[in-house]
C-alpha cells in the first residue's frame, strides 16, 4: 500500500495510549538527560586549592576534575598573582587562607572560566607552573604554580573573605612519638636503626614547632628506652592532646621500594579502639561523657570516635600536601589505613608517618643525615600549623588502602 498513512485516533484503546505515553516519557527523560550531560560536560569543577612550602618558595596546587588551561594576568611582583583557568569553574566561589608566601586566595567563576587570586605576603615570582594529569593515586588533574620570594619587602595586606578560626584559651599540645626504642630498635638498615632516626626526627620536630611558640610539645620517649605501645596513646589521652604523631622508618624486602606514607586509624581499628575503651566501667568518666544513659554514652563515643577518624583523615591530607612540596618522596598510595596500636585513641586525631624505607639506600641516606631530616621536620610542622590554623576547613576523606 502506497502513500500516507493515517491515524484514526478515534479508535484508538487504553493499550495504545498508554504505549504512547511511556514512548513520550522515554524521550523527554532521554532528551532531559541528555542535555543535562552535554552542561556538566561543558564545564568542569575547581575542587580546591592547596599550599605546601615555606616563606621563601610556595607551591600552589590548584585540584580540578578535568583538565584547563591557564593563563597569568599577575606575576607576582605588586603583591598578587591572579590566574584564569579556562574550562573549570568554581560554583559560587572559593576562599580562605594560604600558607608560606600566600597570605589568602580567592576563586571567582568568570563565565566557563575561573578567575584564581592569590594575595602575597611579600612579592614573589612565578617559577613553573604545569599541568599534572590523574596519576600516582591521585583520580584527578592538578594545576601547579610555584612561587618564589623575590626578596623585596613584604607587602601591605589586601583584604580576603573572612575564614572562621577558633581561637583556643591555651597553646594546642602535640604529642610526638618516636617509634621503637630500647629493647625494641625497629627495623634495621644497612647503618642504622630504626630507633634512632624516629628519636633523632622527633626531636627536631620538637624543636621546629616549639620555636613558633605556638605549641605545646611532648615527646613519648627522649632517649633510647621502650616504652609499651598502649603507654604511647595513654601519654597522649591524659595529657588531653589535641595532635599525636607517631614517627617511623618503613621496610621492604623490595630495596628499589621508597618513600613516605600516612597510616590514619581504619574501620576495623575504630571499632577495637571503641572496645578497649568500653572494657573500662569508668569509660564514660575517662571520655567526659554524662554517664547517665548507657545507651546515649555510646552513641556520644560513637560520635567521638567518628569525629576524631575524620579530623585525622584531615590532618594526613595536609601533611602529605606539604611533604609532597618540599619534594621528598611518596609511596604510589601515599594515604593508608591500619588498625595500628599507637592510632587507638578516640578522642585524639592522630597519624602514623612513615618517613621512608630504611631499607632503600636513597631513603636511609636522607633520613640519617641531619639536614635532609631536619627538612623533612620542617614540612611536618608546616603541615601542623595548617591543620591549627584552618581548622574549620572541609574534610575530604583521601582514598586509602591496606598496608603494603
Amino acid at each position: 500500500m502506497y502513500g500516507v498513512s493515517r491515524f484514526e485516533l478515534s479508535r484508538w484503546g487504553v493499550r495504545e495510549w498508554s504505549m504512547t505515553a511511556l514512548a513520550l516519557v522515554v524521550v523527554f527523560t532521554v532528551l532531559l538527560l541528555g542535555g543535562r550531560g552535554l552542561a556538566a560536560g561543558a564545564v568542569g569543577e575547581v575542587l580546591g586549592v592547596r599550599f605546601g612550602g615555606d616563606a621563601e618558595r610556595t607551591r600552589i596546587v590548584v585540584d580540578l576534575d578535568r583538565s584547563a588551561r591557564g593563563q597569568v594576568i599577575e606575576t607576582g611582583a605588586d603583591g598578587k598573582v591572579v590566574l584564569t583557568l579556562t574550562g573549570v569553574a568554581p560554583g559560587r566561589g572559593l576562599d580562605g587562607n594560604g600558607s608560606g608566601l600566600v597570605r589568602g586566595y580567592q576563586v571567582i567563576p568568570v563565565g566557563t572560566a575561573s578567575r584564581v587570586r592569590f594575595d602575597l605576603a611579600r612579592n614573589a615570582n612565578i617559577e613553573r607552573r604545569f599541568l599534572l594529569p590523574p596519576g600516582d593515586g591521585v583520580a584527578h588533574y592538578r594545576y601547579v604554580v610555584d612561587l618564589k620570594a623575590t626578596g623585596t619587602a613584604p607587602v601591605a595586606a589586601r583584604p580576603m573573605a573572612p575564614r572562621a578560626e577558633t581561637r583556643r584559651a591555651e597553646r594546642p599540645l602535640i604529642v610526638i612519638d618516636a617509634g621503637h626504642g630500647g629493647r625494641d630498635p625497629g627495623a634495621r638498615g644497612a647503618q642504622n636503626n630504626e630507633s634512632a632516626i624516629t628519636l633523632a626526627a622527633a626531636q627536631q620536630l620538637k624543636r621546629e614547632l616549639e620555636r613558633t611558640n605556638r605549641y605545646r610539645v611532648r615527646l613519648t620517649r627522649e632517649s633510647d628506652v621502650y616504652v609499651d605501645l598502649n603507654r604511647r596513646v595513654r601519654i597522649a589521652r591524659d595529657a588531653e592532646a589535641d595532635l599525636f604523631i607517631s614517627l617511623h622508618a618503613d621496610a621492604g624486602a623490595d630495596p628499589a621500594t621508597r618513600g613516605a606514607s600516612v597510616y590514619t586509624l581504619s574501620e576495623q581499628g575504630a571499632n577495637r579502639a571503641v572496645r578497649e575503651v568500653t572494657r573500662s566501667t569508668n569509660w564514660h568518666r575517662d571520655l567526659h561523657l554524662p554517664g547517665r544513659d548507657p545507651s546515649v554514652d555510646r552513641i556520644l563515643l560513637d560520635m567521638t570516635q567518628r569525629a576524631t577518624q575524620n579530623r585525622s583523615a584531615q590532618f594526613a591530607r595536609v601533611l602529605l600536601t606539604h611533604i609532597e612540596a618540599m619534594d621528598h618522596p611518596l609511596l604510589r598510595r601515599s594515604h593508608r589505613d591500619a588498625g595500628l596500636a599507637v592510632l587507638l585513641a578516640p578522642d585524639v586525631p592522630a597519624v602514623l608517618l612513615e618517613m621512608g624505607f630504611i631499607t632503600n639506600p636513597d631513603d636511609e641516606r636522607a633520613l640519617a643525615d641531619e639536614r635532609r631530616r631536619r627538612r623533612l621536620m620542617q614540612a611536618v610542622a608546616q603541615g601542623i600549623d595548617r591543620y591549627f590554623r584552618e581548622p574549620g576547613a572541609p574534610v575530604v576523606m583521601a582514598s586509602m588502602g591496606g598496608p603494603g
